[in-house]
C-alpha cells in the first residue's frame, strides 16, 4: 500500500529508471513509485519526465503541481485503472435522485459529526453539543441546509468570533492549502475506481470538473481544521514551507474508518470503495470517517 506523500521544494528534475522515481536536486534520490501515495512539486523551476508522469499515473499516485504562489493548483488523475470501470460508470449514470439524496445525507452528518467532535478536541464542548443536535436534523438531501448553518457556528467557535472564511488570513491560506491535497487525493481514488468526478451527488456546477469530489471529501474537512488549529500560531503571517509540509502530510493522520484506524488516504479509499458498492446495490452504505485525536497513522 502506497504510504509516502513526497514534497519537492527546491528546483528538481524528476525522472523514472527501473521503476525508480530519481530526483535530482543539488544531489540525487531514489524513491520506489509503489511506495507513493502523493507527490506535490511545489518549485515551478523543477521539470519532470513524461515517462515519469506516466507511471505515477500508472501507479495510482497522485501528482500536485503548484501556482506561483505555491498553492496546489492542479493535478494528474489516474485514468480509469478499475478493472470494472465500465460497469462503475453506469452504475454512477443510473444512480436515482432519492439514492443521491440518501447519500449527500449520510455524507452531511458525518461531516457536521466531525465538526463536533474537532471542537471537543479543543475544548469547545458546548458548541460541540449544539452541531450534534444539528446533525441528527439533516433530511435527505439536506433541503434545510443544515451545512451551511453548521459551518456558521461551526468555524468562529473554533477559531475565533471574528473569523470569516472569506478573509484573507494566514489561517484561511492553510486551510485553503489542506482542503486543496484531500481533495486531490479524492479525485485520484475516484478516478482510479472508475467514477466521472464532474458528476456529482449534490455539487452540480457546470464549471467543475470534480463535483463527486467537492461532495466525498466533505467528512474529511474537520481533520484539515484540527490539524490547522495546531499549527497556527498567533503570531504567524504566512504560510510556511514547514507548515506546507505538515498540511501536505495531512493524508498520513490517523482516523477512524469502519471501526479501525486507519490513515486518511487508506479512510478515502475505503469511502470511494463503499460509494462504488452503494451504486451498485441502489443502498446508500457509505463507509464514512469519525475524526479522533490528532496523530500520525503508524502502520503495524
Amino acid at each position: 500500500m502506497p504510504f509516502r506523500n513526497i514534497v519537492i521544494e527546491s528546483t528538481a528534475h524528476i525522472s523514472l529508471k527501473n521503476r525508480q522515481l530519481i530526483v535530482k536536486t543539488d544531489s540525487e534520490h531514489s524513491l520506489a513509485v509503489e511506495d507513493i501515495s502523493a507527490l506535490l512539486i511545489e518549485s515551478r523551476a523543477s521539470t519532470i519526465t513524461t515517462a515519469a508522469l506516466s507511471y505515477l499515473g500508472q501507479s495510482g499516485c497522485a501528482v500536485f503541481m503548484c501556482d506561483e504562489k505555491h498553492m496546489p493548483c492542479a493535478v494528474l488523475e489516474p485514468f480509469s485503472q478499475h478493472s470494472r470501470a465500465l460497469s462503475v460508470l453506469k452504475a454512477q449514470l443510473d444512480a436515482s435522485e432519492p439514492l443521491k439524496k440518501r447519500l449527500w445525507q449520510s455524507i452531511v452528518v458525518a461531516k457536521i459529526v466531525n465538526q463536533a467532535i474537532c471542537l471537543e478536541l479543543c475544548g469547545n464542548s458546548g458548541d460541540a453539543e449544539c452541531l450534534r443536535r444539528m446533525a441528527e436534523n439533516v433530511k435527505s438531501g439536506d433541503p434545510d441546509n443544515v451545512e451551511a448553518s453548521a459551518a456558521q457556528r461551526y468555524f468562529p467557535a473554533l477559531f475565533s468570533p471574528e473569523f470569516s472564511r472569506g478573509s484573507e488570513c494566514v489561517t484561511n491560506a492553510a486551510l485553503n492549502y489542506g482542503y486543496a491535497i484531500i481533495r486531490g487525493s479524492v479525485a485520484r481514488h475516484l478516478a482510479v475506481y472508475g467514477f466521472v468526478p464532474a458528476l456529482g451527488l449534490h455539487h452540480k456546477s457546470a464549471l467543475n470538473s470534480f463535483n463527486l469530489a467537492d461532495d466525498i471529501m466533505e467528512p474529511f474537512r474537520p481533520a484539515v481544521d484540527l490539524l490547522v488549529c495546531s499549527l497556527i500560531a498567533p503570531d504567524d503571517t504566512e504560510l510556511t514551507p514547514k507548515l506546507k509540509r505538515s498540511l501536505f502530510n495531512a493524508l498520513n493522520l490517523d482516523i477512524v474508518s469502519g471501526a479501525s484506524h486507519h490513515s486518511v488516504s487508506y479512510a478515502i479509499e475505503r469511502l470511494v470503495h463503499s460509494l462504488s458498492r452503494s451504486m451498485a446495490d441502489g443502498k446508500a452504505a457509505l463507509c464514512l470517517p469519525e475524526l479522533t485525536a490528532l496523530k500520525q497513522h503508524k502502520y503495524e
